[in-house]
């Protein structure tokens, strides 16, 4: 009986190694990627839709996707591009990948109709160049009732055509301009537990008011979310979403043009990212990263600038403290890096992380993504990576 014996355990030798080798389509040998896999470089394409506004990276799958404002592409880690998603008219931002449903999240923006959402993308069904949003269903949006108020207060005039106290209320509370960046991680002031979406605020850069010196943080639970998605159209008629957060957040950081353009949650520092573009204000050192660290526990305390109850000192909020690394500004104690992370940025495990500039002429925008490893430098907090795995226990 040995040589039957012997004879079947070839053959099974050989079916193990060809399932290794041609794994079943549609199976989830894309989960087993090695680390190693991923792009040192990568060029996002060059398209006339707009500047890059953000990147999301499937890690596990292989896949990376840039906003380019109305147009969103999908690359493989080879450079392939895989498709493009067009076919709506609002602003489309910051992006993040949700682990726990494989989709998309983005900011979506109709500022003209004071309407502000959160794009759910099918993403992995993007398999093709020129897929049409409104056709294909694989872009819903959920409208954010909390932001659309912050965005309107101070806009809508009484009978004599005046608003009635712009002092104690002045037009965009906090200076809110709308949405940009979105990330998913752990409640605030925690290092673990569910993910929650959060979302940043944009903040318009007006020099001349003091009570838009805060980014603005909100954080859902979107477990649920399905009874608010809709197709864009039908979501611009309905505004369905949810009528709370799960919690609002402010982080003193002075000034900056448009808020956070790019937010990244870093499960392997425990820390959120916070990209931005250069604010002005000369009281302010107007640094372009800033950092808080997860564990941070925000207190309620005055959102200093912001006018309280009927125009009587400042409003009160949950401030969280910027992480105490970086750069320092010994005038006001804001702590931040000189380090370009406004149009793409997003950890993928390990201290590694993608970062993205963008270039060419109007009309035609590009995006260049890099592979780089964090060096906790004040000066220098990133440097481009050579090589080298991440730890599986990182990957998203």
């Amino acid at each position: 009986m040995a040589a039957p014996l012997e004879k079947t355990m070839k053959i099974l030798s050989v079916i193990l190694a060809l399932a290794i080798a041609f794994p079943v389509p549609g199976g989830h040998a894309a989960s087993r990627r090695p680390a190693t896999d991923l792009p040192l470089t990568q060029n996002g394409g060059t398209w006339s839709s707009g500047h890059v506004q953000g990147i999301a990276v499937d890690v596990k799958g292989g896949y990376i996707y840039y906003s380019f404002t109305n147009l969103l592409a999908r690359y493989d880690f080879s450079g392939r591009l895989v498709g493009t998603l067009v076919g709506w008219d609002g602003h489309l931002g910051d992006l993040d990948f949700n682990p726990a449903d494989g989709k998309v999240y983005g900011s979506l923006e109709y500022k003209d109709k004071r309407a502000f959402y959160i794009a759910v993308i099918d993403a992995s069904r993007i398999d093709r160049v020129g897929i049409d949003a409104g056709q294909s269903g694989i872009l819903g949006a959920v409208y954010l009732p909390e932001v659309a108020k912050d965005y309107s207060t101070g806009l809508d005039r009484g009978p004599s055509g005046r608003v009635p106290d712009p002092d104690a209320f002045p037009a965009h509370r906090y200076g809110c301009s709308g949405i940009d960046g979105v990330a998913f991680g752990p409640e605030f002031g925690h290092e673990a537990g569910p993910l929650y979406l959060t979302v940043a605020y944009g903040i318009y850069g007006d020099t001349r008011r003091d009570d838009n010196d805060h980014q603005v943080l909100v954080q859902y639970d979107v477990t649920h979310w399905s009874r608010y998605n809709r197709p864009v159209a039908d979501a611009l008629r309905r505004h369905d979403g949810p009528a709370a957060v799960h919690g609002k957040y402010f982080v003193r950081t002075g000034n900056t043009r448009y808020g956070v353009q790019n937010l990244a949650y870093d499960p392997f520092l425990r820390r959120w990212f916070l990209g931005v573009y250069q604010g002005s204000k000369p009281a302010f050192p107007n640094y372009l990263l800033f950092a808080v660290d997860a564990a941070a526990t925000p207190g309620l305390t005055d959102l200093v600038g912001v006018p309280g109850p009927g125009g009587k000192g400042w409003e009160k909020g949950r401030v969280l403290p910027l992480a105490s690394d970086g750069l320092v500004d010994d005038a006001t104690g804001i702590r931040g890096w000189a380090q370009k992370a406004d149009v793409g940025f997003q950890p993928v495990g390990g201290g590694l992380y993608y970062l993205v500039r963008n270039s060419g002429e109007k009309g035609r925008q590009t995006a260049d993504l890099t592979l780089m490893r964090w060096t906790g430098e004040a000066a220098r907090p990133f440097e481009p990576a050579k090589t080298g795995p991440v730890p599986s226990a990182d990957l998203q």
